[in-house]
């Protein structure tokens, strides 16, 4: 059974950084891609960093690109997302995530940790 479980989120002013963490157990080699969303009062999920397990090829949504990073420690079975220069619009629930294809869609993804809320003042 694959389980995820994120850590590291919390209030933070705007122009802050955060890193989360999420802890893969019960991974296995059909699950390449790990993905971080997130998902706002009253908004749709979104997907915003992307990582290939294998080859740590990664994606970006436009709203993070040159502000979020992703990256996977394999030995460690961990996965992380650097988060800087944050703004209020950052402020969502933000979810770890694990499946076969390279998407942005939710319901690609086959598991899901239970969330780390993060809240960015302005």
């Amino acid at each position: 059974q694959v389980q995820l479980v994120e850590s590291g989120g919390g209030s933070v002013q705007a122009g802050g950084s955060l890193r989360l963490s999420c802890e893969v157990s019960g991974f296995t080699s059909s699950l390449y891609f790990l993905a971080w969303f997130r998902q706002a009062p009253g908004k749709e999920r979104e997907g915003v960093a992307r990582i290939e397990s294998a080859s740590g090829r990664t994606n970006y949504a436009d709203s993070v690109i040159g502000r979020f990073t992703i990256s996977r420690d394999n030995a460690k079975n961990m996965v992380y997302l650097q988060m800087n220069s944050l703004v209020s619009d950052d402020t969502a629930m933000y979810y770890c995530a694990a499946g076969q294809y390279r998407s942005w869609k939710s319901i690609d993804y086959l598991y899901w940790g239970q969330g780390t809320r993060v809240t960015v003042s302005s």
